[in-house]
């Protein structure tokens, strides 16, 4: 069996940026430290920074007066700022930095008097940070376009998407919402890394028999992954680890590509490499990324 393994793959610059504001921030300060949902979508990752003293909570209510809280990389909505405030909480902010865009986008087209609309995914946390940064923003639940608001056609208009949403599909609903709206201002949030790793996956599913998705189940840029290489025809399968590996699926395949998530350790995906024992392993090299973000001030 030959391995083509997809590049760019696994971390992107946020996630990165993540986990390093994790890790010293409990250098800095006294464990434990708290982090508001899981700092990045992959549960190695997060057992690992737990195991160094971080906590992880879904509720700010559930932290106690006065501890360092973190904010996931996914973003958070102002009122969980507010409360931990409120409880006098120190708050580090690991939001990416390409979903703060989304965030001063929406507030920025808000007090232009447009009525927002954001393309993403319901009840996925990044959805919930982005809608929350403004009153009465729509959500497009891509790909059920069916949801496009029935306004008026000169109805003042911005678009915003999800970070982490297929490329394809939706560069498809913004063209329906355009449609409806023909004056709206169109702001394509997909960042780079999930663009990056679309394309790369698109190459590496024409050149092989099936694709492993290295990734958690929760993970929105992997699920994408997954679909996308489906979509060209190609078997593909999403796990997290080996363990969740069926060898059933490779008998008879003489070309297996894998690729990894933007919150993927490498790690894991060398771990099913290893378990394979392939004749060969391959790059099917793509787009070069040397995208770095700063970390915040305090942590400096």
């Amino acid at each position: 069996m030959e391995i083509l393994l997809s590049s760019p793959r696994g971390f992107c610059a946020g996630v990165v940026r993540a986990i390093e504001i994790v890790e010293r921030a409990i250098a800095l300060y006294d464990p434990p430290i708290y982090v508001k949902h899981e700092i990045v979508h992959n549960p190695y990752v997060v057992s690992s920074l737990e195991k160094k003293g971080a906590v992880t909570v879904e509720n700010i209510q559930d932290i106690p007066k006065g501890s360092t809280v973190i904010f996931s990389a996914h973003g958070s909505p102002p009122e969980d700022f507010a409360l931990a405030r409120k409880h006098d909480m120190k708050i580090i902010d690991a939001t990416c930095p390409l979903v703060t865009k989304v965030h001063n986008e929406a507030k920025k087209y808000d007090k232009e008097g447009r009525k927002i609309i954001l393309v993403g995914h319901k009840g996925h946390i990044e959805v919930r940070g982005s809608m929350g940064q403004v009153k009465d923003a729509i959500l497009v639940d891509e790909p059920n376009r069916e949801f496009i608001p029935k306004w008026d056609i000169n109805t003042p208009v911005a678009v915003l998407t999800q970070t982490t949403l297929s490329v394809d599909d939706t560069a498809n609903t913004i063209e329906a919402i355009k449609n409806r709206f023909p004056s709206a201002i169109i702001r394509n949030d997909v960042c780079y890394a999930t663009t990056n790793r679309q394309e790369a996956v698109k190459k590496l599913a024409d050149n092989v028999d099936l694709v492993l998705v290295i990734g958690a189940q929760n993970s929105s840029n992997c699920n994408r992954l997954r679909e996308v290489a489906r979509a060209r025809g190609v078997p593909a399968y999403l796990i997290n680890s080996v363990d969740e590996l069926d060898e059933s699926w490779l008998k008879g395949l003489k070309k297996v590509g894998i690729t990894s998530g933007a919150s993927t350790p490498e790690l894991l995906l060398d771990e099913v490499i290893t378990k394979l024992k392939p004749d060969s392993v391959e790059t099917l090299s793509s787009i070069e990324e040397d995208v770095t973000f700063v970390l915040p001030s305090e942590l400096k």
